[in-house]
């Protein structure tokens, strides 16, 4: 098949998918935490932080120690099956449709909890 404008013997090398998480130019704070939950999570996962241990995991208002509260934001995907460490945001202006909201949280509630921690929520496109 030959298109228009492409020259002959031209072969696609790959794509690229931009990941659609950073929102700004507000300044980044990343820490590497202890990340557990039992389950894989998605850059851009919603976590909070259990106050016995340290440990983030995905939070959900259903929570009763200390996670239900929305701290952070994870750098990228991770399987946290069991302890791990990995990155997280601290600070810094994200994409709404690029967070995994834990069960019972809304945009909203997320926005409020985090505004004081200087982490923003935007809506860029999808």
């Amino acid at each position: 098949m030959s298109l228009q404008g492409i020259a002959s013997g031209v072969t696609t090398q790959g794509v690229f998918t931009p990941e659609n998480l950073i929102a700004g130019e507000f300044p980044r704070i990343m820490r590497i935490a202890t990340i557990t939950g039992g389950q894989a999570l998605p850059q851009g996962a919603v976590l909070g932080q259990i106050t016995a241990t340290g440990a983030y995991v995905l939070s959900t208002t259903t929570a009763t120690d200390g996670s239900e509260v929305p701290v952070a934001i994870l750098a990228q995907p991770i399987d946290a099956t069991s302890d791990v460490e990995g990155h997280l945001f601290l600070t810094g202006e994200f994409n709404a449709h690029a967070l995994t909201l834990g069960s019972g949280h809304t945009l909203a509630s997320v926005t409020e909890s985090f505004r004081t921690r200087s982490l923003f929520i935007r809506t860029n496109q999808p």
